[in-house]
């Protein structure tokens, strides 16, 4: 831990006596984002206190972003960090209080001690690698592990700091002239494509710390920050005076590549035995590597390396090239005996999934389809039933249907027009055994199920909103106010009706049970929201009500509407629940404001997932008391709109191409896939295609333009 300080003179001038009922006792540190303070619990514990500066306390987005890191930290509080005892991200200055850990920095070691032993260097790679490895398996990303951010206690390496001194939703910005961030220990991907960080990021940070610990420098050195960016993404890192046997692993762990690094396992794996000076690795039992399918969509086997963790599905069998280049490192350290390899193996035999007819087992396999989507992922809709189907569109007014058991493209309408910048992401939807409508640009079109005729075609100028899918029909509101219900069959007009008391409404949901749909408007001053259930079917008025507050309608629970209620800053505050047989309404207030969250409700909880990754599940039944049940941080930093499965499970996509299951009932990530970017790059786009579930698939789509099906009943193979 850094020195004890006088308090002296920081950014944060009124330097509290208290957070909370912990009394502050001294400075033990300041940066750019907060103060860490002594402190000391009831009962004499000594703890870490950091408490946010005064300035950034007044800004909600670096508020929500403190919050977001203080449950990051208790998800990752163990062995290898400072464990969370408490904390406040409310409170007038925000704090979060962790247990104080005796012992300095690494950074202090090195500048007062010089350049760690070799014997000590492999203790310190197998323990910042272990610390890694349940880092990542929370779910969370460091984005800033540097020397300073290492403890060195004698029990051990710990690292600390989750984010207090990062600016919200960014790596590397300029204040007041300034850089803000530790650009030696950033990955080259933090600097070029900041919103596709992922856990490789780390691994390189880990890479640079260990060249500080071994040669008390970094791998790229220069008095300018923007000289040592420029380093980090362009040149060879810097390996002199780092222990021969580590350098070629160290080297791997700053490949410019992420794809190129080794995992935190992998670089368990190099280091043993646990006592880090035998020089000899035995190589895990081998199994057979299960076959790829020949179906046309590329299957795909899922390969685990001899950690035991789930590893990309990449179209064939072959290992990432990571993990030949972690053989051949191994392998020119002495590290594998005579004979020895990193084997790779497959998970086995599918699990097994009993159909309803005579108990056949029938084998689920993977696949992936490349689609020609321009710059985004596609957009997918399923049809269920006997016939079941999936329908994709893409950028340029491209579409296809595919054989959902195997990703095999059924019909295909190659796209003709090129996207253009700012255009809205097409999205296509499934009206009943009717037609397959695509929203794309100015244009509504529909296609047969069958063979992909194009049905009919209309423009949207004429129209508000993008129609909203009901049973056949499709809604629409007007330009002048009126509501129009569309066939999606032939695109003729069903009915067309101006709803009394609207003027210009809008359409959040369909309910397929009671053929209801819901028509909204809040009032000039955003005082309250006029509320209409519609029949669908022939837009007659059901009910109508006026509630307070700014509503948006977004799910139903037990025959009662749940609507989301927002503030003068558009943030969500609120769940409203209505029920229309007895005119109640009930106000469930959330435990913190959120910014733009999806919400999907699941009996009696609904479940809001903002874009920045908190996912909030909230019991909406009346009288229920404390409204949370749980809250994840999942680390995602874009996310799609959250769709339910069986099974308890939750699924999203992330902009990277990852799709993510979340456990509803205990609130844990199952399992995530691989990002997918097209040339390793992240494309713009205002909105993110949902995943899909249709049977025991669920089909994600990524930004290389494919879409890819997983197990729905075995995330954590993902």
């Amino acid at each position: 831990m850094p020195p004890l300080q006088g308090t002296g003179s920081h950014p944060e001038a009124e330097h509290p006596e208290y957070a909370g009922q912990y009394r502050l006792e001294a400075c033990l540190g300041a940066g750019g984002m907060g103060v860490v303070h002594l402190a000391r619990s009831a009962s004499g514990l000594q703890l870490a206190v950091k408490v946010v500066h005064r300035q950034h306390a007044a800004d909600p987005e670096f508020r929500a972003r403190f919050r977001q890191e203080v449950a990051a930290a208790r998800r990752v509080s163990g062995a290898f960090t400072a464990p969370v005892v408490d904390a406040d991200p409310d409170a007038p200055l925000p704090w979060m209080a962790t247990l104080y850990v005796p012992g300095p920095t690494l950074a202090a070691q090195v500048k007062r001690n010089g350049p760690m032993s070799p014997a000590g260097m492999r203790r310190l790679t197998a323990g910042l690698a272990e610390a890694l490895r349940d880092i990542h398996r929370a779910g969370v990303i460091h984005r800033d592990l540097k020397p300073g951010n290492v403890l060195l206690p004698d029990s051990g390496p710990k690292v600390i700091d989750f984010g207090i001194s990062r600016p919200y939703d960014s790596d590397l910005r300029t204040e007041t002239g300034k850089l803000i961030g530790s650009p030696p220990y950033m990955a080259p991907e933090q600097f070029q494509r900041p919103r596709e960080v992922g856990p490789a990021a780390d691994v390189f940070a880990l890479g640079a710390v260990l060249v500080h610990a071994a040669t008390g420098r970094g791998p790229f050195d220069s008095d300018s920050p923007y000289l040592v960016a420029y380093q980090v993404v362009h040149d060879e890192a810097d390996l002199t005076g780092v222990p021969e046997d580590l350098a070629p692993l160290v080297g791997c762990c700053l490949a410019k590549d992420p794809a190129e690094r080794p995992t935190p396992d992998e670089i368990m794996t190099a280091l043993r035995p646990p006592s880090y000076e035998a020089a000899a690795f035995v190589p895990a039992q081998r199994r057979p590597l299960a076959a790829a399918g020949p179906e046309a969509g590329e299957r795909t086997t899922h390969v685990r390396a001899a950690d035991g963790l789930p590893d990309e599905a990449a179209g064939t069998t072959r290992p990432r090239p990571v993990r030949r280049r972690l053989v051949a490192v191994a392998a020119a350290v002495g590290l594998l005996a005579a004979g020895g390899g990193l084997w790779a193996w497959a998970d086995g035999p599918p699990v097994a999934d009993t159909g309803p007819a005579g108990g056949t087992s029938v084998e689920f396999a993977p696949w992936r389809t490349p689609l020609r989507s321009q710059g985004s992922a596609p957009a997918c809709a399923a049809r269920g039933g006997a016939d079941p189907a999936l329908f994709c569109v893409w950028s340029g007014s491209g579409a296809a249907r595919l054989d959902p058991a195997d990703g095999r493209t059924v019909w295909s309408r190659p796209g003709t027009a090129a996207p253009e910048a700012g255009d809205p992401a097409p999205a296509g939807t499934v009206s009943g055994s009717a037609a397959f409508t695509v929203a794309d640009g100015d244009a509504l079109r529909a296609y047969a199920p069958g063979d992909g005729t194009e049905l009919w075609r209309t423009g949207l100028s004429a129209y508000a909103d993008t129609p909203l899918a009901a049973g056949d029909a499709l809604l629409t509101v007007r330009r002048d106010g009126s509501v129009e219900a569309l066939d999606a069959g032939t695109g003729t007009s069903m009915w067309r009706r101006t709803v009394p008391g609207h003027e210009r409404p809008g359409l959040a949901l369909y309910e397929a049970g009671t053929g209801l749909a819901y028509a909204f408007e809040s009032s000039a001053g955003g005082s309250g929201t006029l509320v209409t259930a519609l029949d669908a079917r022939t837009g007659r008025t059901v009910w109508q009500r006026e509630l307070d507050g700014l509503l948006t309608p977004a799910g139903t629970a037990d025959g009662a509407l749940l609507l989301t209620a927002m503030n003068e800053k558009a943030q969500t505050t609120a769940l409203v629940r209505y029920d229309p047989g007895s005119r109640g309404t009930t106000r469930v207030t959330l435990p913190f404001r959120m910014n733009g969250p999806e919400t999907v409700v699941d009996g009696d909880t609904a479940l809001l997932l903002e874009r920045g990754g908190t996912l909030l599940a909230v019991d909406v039944r009346p009288g229920a008391g404390r409204a949370e049940r749980w809250r994840l941080e999942t680390a995602v930093g874009t996310t799609s709109a959250p769709v339910l499965g069986t099974g308890g499970r939750l699924y999203f996509s992330a902009a990277d191409g990852r799709l993510l299951a979340v456990d509803t009932d205990r609130g844990t990530l199952l399992g995530q896939t691989r990002p997918r970017l097209r040339d390793g790059k992240l494309g713009h786009a205002s909105s993110l295609p949902a995943p899909v579930v249709l049977g025991r698939s669920v089909v994600g789509t990524a930004p290389d333009g494919s879409v890819f099906a997983e197990d729905a009943d075995d995330p954590a193979a993902w």
